[in-house]
């Protein structure tokens, strides 16, 4: 099994590309590309070779590797490793299950509307630009099209879906350079904003060993996917990832130091207790620093932001864009956060069958997200496998988790820090009380069943999309007038050819 585990990873992670007769790694270089690139050709090329490249050659170790874990789940008492997956990381919530899918019919509607503005703004550019392309008209959004290999935030296209383009938004990517950024230096001020709200310096070993930039050596290969360890040593914390000047490297900052502050709060805990209240507690503390570091107020803090006087229309419509950035980063996640460990867990249960693991994919890709694979796929692709978290077998309901549960802890702490006005102006950088209210919740680990936790944070023991919902009101009002009704993709089909492997 563990043999297994390494090859898939060891797939991942030396996965390639040739494309323009340049061999390209997925970081920076096909990123970067997917990040900028508006021509539908290169990034299809590039979505395919992608998955040529990592999940088509994982598919029969996959398959061997669930009959294994599934057989230790057996004998462990559990029906099947999708059970045992969730008591590991949500303990005690034997319906997770029916949380999570009641969690994600009240976030749906927004979701909705969201992706069929942006589908709109979309054919209407290519329309424009590429007037060769065939845009689908089912109603369906081509997942090459939207700024990420995999589709799952679409900040990357902002400057097509932006609602009042005559509104200037900042290029904060060429700010940060004017700005004299580093990579040393934003890992130094996302320190300064946890100490600032009281809580903990990095440690000497995370200055000195952690892996912040991609190894210049040639004969070096890393994993660059951004990660947080705990050596349970009490002094040993450090973070591996590579850091470029960009704002997206800069949220990722804080997200994966909210881990080390999380290792660090609760150091003092029996071993056993040493982990978060449940796994989408340890991935939202970042995060919720995060909303804090986007606002408006705090970009002016940092000098990215000019503090302009504007009219009450323009201030609107400025926070309309901003919202709308937002959204494409943690709205459009939501489907995709879901069905990743949906698919799985049907996997893990037989429900999936080995022949059908790629079509049940994208059939959920569509379900869920509204989205369809630029050239037809077959069984004989394993395209849940170009996900680095699959291809690692790491769970992935603690990032659904986690963007619910980040909003939830985010008006706490705005309500501790006496924020007044609409929720995502909130910014409490310095507030000693909304870091005391964080504190004593991350010092828990996980002693306490994470409802406790939940409670202790926010005064409810249920996760609750409300806060969510309230912080993206605005944008809901402006798409819902824009759509006019015209919502969904109930006649797409997946783009799908029979070809399955002998």
């Amino acid at each position: 099994m563990n043999n297994i585990q390494t090859k898939l990873e060891e797939i991942y992670g030396k996965g390639t590309v040739v494309f323009n007769e340049t061999t390209l790694q997925l970081e920076p270089g096909i990123t970067n590309i997917f990040d900028s690139s508006r021509d539908p050709a290169v990034l299809s090329e590039l979505w395919v070779k992608w998955r040529d490249a990592t999940g088509k050659k994982m598919a029969n170790l996959y398959t061997e590797w669930v009959e294994l874990q599934n057989t230790g789940a057996l004998e462990h008492g559990f029906e099947n490793l999708g059970e045992a997956w969730r008591q590991k990381e949500f303990f005690d919530t034997p319906e997770l299950v029916e949380i999570v899918e009641g969690l994600w019919q009240e976030i749906k509607p927004l979701y909705v509307q969201l992706h069929s503005y942006v589908r709109r703004k979309l054919k209407n550019y290519y329309a424009q630009h590429h007037p060769n392309y065939d845009f689908p008209n089912d109603g369906s959004i081509p997942a090459h099209l939207l700024g990420n290999m995999w589709a799952q935030e679409w900040d990357n296209i902002f400057d097509i879906v932006q609602p009042y383009p005559e509104v200037k938004e900042p290029e904060f990517d060429k700010k940060m350079v004017e700005k004299g950024y580093n990579v040393g230096n934003m890992f130094r001020i996302a320190e300064e904003f946890y100490t600032s709200i009281g809580l903990y310096k990095m440690v000497p070993d995370f200055w000195k060993r952690s892996m912040l930039v991609r190894p210049k050596e040639k004969d070096r290969e890393v994993q660059c996917h951004a990660s947080a360890y705990d050596f349970y040593n009490n002094d040993t914390f450090r973070i591996k990832m590579c850091t470029e000047v960009k704002m997206t490297y800069f949220q990722t900052i804080h997200h994966e130091m909210g881990h080390i502050e999380y290792f660090m709060a609760y150091r003092d805990q029996p071993a056993v207790y040493r982990s978060g209240a449940n796994g989408g507690f340890h991935e939202a503390i970042g995060d919720t620093i995060a909303l804090s570091v986007r606002t408006r107020k705090h970009l002016q803090t940092l000098g990215l932001l000019e503090e302009n006087s504007v009219s009450d229309e323009d201030k609107m419509k400025s926070d309309i864009n901003y919202l709308m950035r937002q959204a494409l980063l943690k709205l459009a996640f939501l489907p995709f956060g879901y069905l990743v460990d949906k698919w799985r867990w049907r996997v893990f249960s037989g429900e999936v069958t080995p022949d059908k693991y790629n079509e049940e994919w994208w059939k959920m890709r569509l379900e869920y997200q509204g989205v369809t694979s630029p050239i037809p796929r077959t069984n004989t692709d394993f395209d849940p496998g170009a996900k680095f978290h699959v291809a690692a077998n790491s769970q992935y309901i603690v990032y659904f988790t986690s963007f619910i549960l980040q909003f939830q802890f985010y008006e706490a702490m705005c309500n501790a820090s006496g924020h007044q006005g609409p929720l995502y102006t909130c910014d409490f950088y310095r507030s000693k009380e909304a870091g005391l209210k964080l504190l004593n919740m991350l010092k828990l680990g996980g002693s306490k069943h994470w409802k406790e936790a939940l409670q202790q944070m926010t005064g409810k023991t249920k996760m609750d999309t409300e806060p969510f919902k309230k912080y993206f009101q605005p944008l809901l009002d402006f798409l819902k007038k824009e759509n006019k009704g015209e919502v969904g993709w109930a006649k797409a089909n997946i783009n799908w050819k029979q070809e399955t492997k002998k």
